[in-house]
């Protein structure tokens, strides 16, 4: 198989998966047991290529970013709010990945998890949009500080590969009266310190896995997640407005299911 071919198609299932609540390491993670790839080989550039979504984010969110940069400047306690709940939902991710780095690298190999947890998530999801009780907290500045503490804590479990970070975030908000649309606003502006986080700890210690040869691909890979990411995130707030997460929630059940199928029968 093509390694351009590889870095065009990782470079889509990021840039697809990784806003959606349906877990991209998940499916990065199956898609090298479908297709046959090393995905060892592949492992350093899966990271490298998740700062190509990221900037999708933030292109497509520059007004609010310039607002926010400059109410911190005249001290706005909107602006305030806004990183201090972003910044305390971030950090129990940094402790908890800290101390499992090695258990959670070892769940990465493991399909079978990702298969089970793509099921088990896809029904907490339709739990969480059927009894959550949501109320519009107008923006992520009027998430209070206990809610953001727990937004971050039900991150967590989106370091077991196939939970998603996204969907585990949205969910945890919805669940503690967070309106779905400031809910997914609050997992794509989290997702910034997170990703920029985990990609920079992870290139570092695998610094030297990245050579001059690599970086072709890479780029690539990034360009694609990037352009990919910039549809997806508009398509998905559409989808989210008007039909909410359960569409996701099924797609999760089916594919898990079938990965488990596959997995198992092959």
């Amino acid at each position: 198989m093509s390694e351009i071919f590889v870095a065009i198609l990782l470079g889509i299932v990021e840039g697809i998966t990784e806003f959606l609540p349906v877990s991209s390491t998940g499916h990065l993670i199956l898609a090298s047991e479908l297709l046959g790839y090393d995905a060892a080989q592949w492992a350093v550039f899966n990271i490298a290529i998740q700062p190509g979504a990221i900037l999708a984010i933030v292109v497509l969110y520059w007004r609010t970013f310039v607002a926010v940069w400059r109410g911190l400047l005249r001290r706005e306690p909107q602006a305030i709010a806004f990183v201090r709940n972003l910044l305390i939902a971030f950090f129990p991710a940094v402790i908890l990945g800290l101390l499992l780095g090695d258990q959670i690298d070892a769940l990465l190999e493991n399909a079978i998890v990702v298969a089970w947890a793509l099921i088990v998530g896809g029904v907490a999801i339709l739990i969480v949009e059927r009894l959550a009780k949501t109320e519009n907290v107008l923006g992520i500045a009027g998430v209070s500080f206990s809610q953001s503490v727990k937004i971050g804590l039900v991150q967590c479990l989106a370091m077991v590969p196939g939970v998603s970070r996204s969907g585990a975030t949205i969910m945890g908000a919805m669940a503690l009266g967070v309106d779905r649309r400031t809910a997914a606003d609050f997992s794509f502006f989290l997702a910034l310190p997170t990703l920029t986080g985990a990609t920079a700890l992870q290139l570092y210690k695998n610094r030297d896995a990245v050579t001059a040869d690599s970086m072709g691909l890479i780029a690539i890979g990034f360009v694609v997640a990037f352009v990919v990411a910039l549809a997806v995130v508009k398509a998905f707030l559409a989808v989210v407005t008007r039909h909410g997460f359960a569409p996701f929630a099924w797609y999760r059940i089916i594919a898990g299911t079938a990965a488990l199928f596959w997995l198992y029968l092959r």
